[in-house]
């Protein structure tokens, strides 16, 4: 029994022996309350961070900060916690990834010159630092101690100390550096570069390049993987839809097109599928349409995978991801998708009512006040067997 609980006892049993108990309150409400606040505190709280400004550096989609939106409530807005990233001006940066882990209760953000630590308990910032040819998209191992940086689309990426921010080794791929994946089993990482139709593969234990894969149709945009580390899946510019490869052979496994939709222009990113994740039971692949601003939902228990339903968003997207228990999709836009009836049944709203887009958001679950666990941006596999 918790020092709370024992409390609300004591209270309790010493207005039943002044006998007010029945003449001033209902019988057991004392006890409710007690079982309601101490039952407050240990429930679990899912929460979706979402980093601003998530869209370039546009402050019209939700501002500069962090924005953390109550998943078990109608993703309704609780907060904005302030974050680094100003440039010489103090102009909000644009926000390049975000990762965070349990353990260390910690939340990462890259901008395009920085990277960012803070205490996802305090809320407070730990350190900002800025490193040889700045920052993209990064990822953290499992264990919380370990971030994969990426420089701005340049030759490498840095191995850094997550907790010191200190620089562990350089990895040198001449690929222009930009997304990268840490493996669920923390053994392997995934490089892909701007420049390269190669995907890379790193041994976490000795932090160099252990294999490539492909080479693709074209570069490498973003990508994810399933939960054994076995299969990729990469978008490539001038593909509206999806290659798949097989991270053990090297080899690139099959070329998806999406059926009934055309190319066009897109707003951002000049590419037509620019975002592409797995549920994390690995049964379906959603694919980012950004010209005809769709989702394309394709049937991954075949393979190749099937194009089974599109689902229409509020604007172009450039990114997807889900929930950690694939009861949600979140796209960039801003909307909210069940993903068992593939419909939309929110739309991400800040303090000031301004639709919020980003392509960096991830969920955080806490009991208390401790973080239990948390979700990734990649829209990575979650099967690891």
């Amino acid at each position: 029994m918790t020092k709370t609980t024992c409390s609300c006892w004591r209270l309790t049993l010493i207005v039943l022996s002044l006998g007010l108990l029945g003449r001033l309150i209902p019988a057991g409400v004392g006890v409710s309350v007690c079982f309601a606040a101490e039952a407050a505190k240990t429930a679990e709280r899912k929460l979706l961070y979402v980093a601003e400004p998530g869209i370039r550096d546009y402050l019209e989609y939700g501002g500069h900060g962090l924005l953390v939106f109550d998943i078990d409530h109608g993703h309704r807005f609780i907060k904005r916690i302030p974050t680094a990233g100003l440039d010489d001006n103090k102009k909000p940066l644009n926000v390049k990834g975000v990762c965070a882990n349990a353990a260390t209760k910690r939340i990462y953000i890259t901008t395009t010159k920085t990277l960012t630590a803070l205490d996802l308990v305090t809320e407070k910032i730990l350190w900002e630092k800025s490193y040889e040819g700045g920052c993209d998209r990064l990822a953290l191992s499992p264990d919380g101690k370990v971030i994969y940086l990426p420089s701005l689309e340049k030759e490498h990426w840095h191995v850094v100390d997550a907790l010191s921010g200190e620089v562990v080794k350089k990895i040198v791929t001449k690929s222009g550096a930009h997304n990268t994946i840490y493996g669920l089993d923390g053994q392997h990482v995934y490089l892909a570069g701007l420049k390269s139709p190669l995907l890379r593969v790193t041994d976490t234990q000795t932090h160099s390049v252990l294999r490539e894969v492909g080479p693709f149709s074209n570069v490498i945009r973003p990508f994810t993987v399933n939960g054994r580390g076995t299969l990729c899946y990469v978008n490539v510019n001038e593909l509206l839809g999806f290659e798949v490869g097989n991270l053990t052979t090297g080899k690139m496994l099959h070329r998806i097109e999406v059926q009934g939709y055309n190319k066009g222009p897109t707003k951002r990113h000049g590419c037509p599928s620019h975002g592409v994740g797995l549920t994390p039971d690995e049964k379906e692949i959603w694919l980012t349409d950004a010209h005809n601003s769709r989702i394309h939902i394709f049937d991954n228990t075949a393979m190749p995978p099937k194009q089974v339903a599109s689902l229409e968003l509020r604007d172009q997207p450039g990114w997807i991801t889900f929930s950690i228990d694939g009861r949600y999709a979140y796209p960039s836009t801003g909307d909210v998708v069940d993903v068992a009836s593939r419909k939309i049944i929110a739309g991400l709203k800040d303090e000031q009512g301004r639709d919020v887009q980003s392509e960096k958001m991830l969920e955080i679950d806490f009991k208390g006040d401790n973080t239990v666990r948390t979700g990734d941006q990649f829209g990575l596999g979650r099967v690891t067997h």
